[in-house]
């Protein structure tokens, strides 16, 4: 059996905008970035200058403000996109009082 090339559809967000929502793209960017280091810690992994799978390091083992921008643009289009999604699929956002 031949098999198929798998090609992507994912939500059109692009007409999305998330400017009232900056704040929380930024915490919940700090919080992707706590849950992934959370779950590599207790994997055994630890901080290292270099990732290296076999020996469990990675130079992004550190606190979400001394991540470099490179790495803090992951998250933040990580969570942006997953915001924007949630938002084109008809869901609203709101912060309690």
């Amino acid at each position: 059996m031949a098999e198929a090339t798998y090609v992507p559809h994912p939500l059109d967000t692009s007409h999305i905008s998330l400017a009232h929502l900056e704040p929380l793209l930024e915490q919940l960017a700090r919080n992707a970035h706590e849950m992934w280091a959370q779950k590599r810690i207790g994997d055994g992994w630890k901080y290292g200058p270099e990732r290296n799978d076999r020996l469990k390091t990675h130079p992004s083992l550190v606190p979400y403000e001394e991540l470099d921008e490179s790495e803090k643009s992951y998250d933040r289009a990580l969570v942006n996109e997953a915001l924007k999604s949630i938002l084109s699929l008809g869901y609203t956002i709101e912060k309690k009082s």
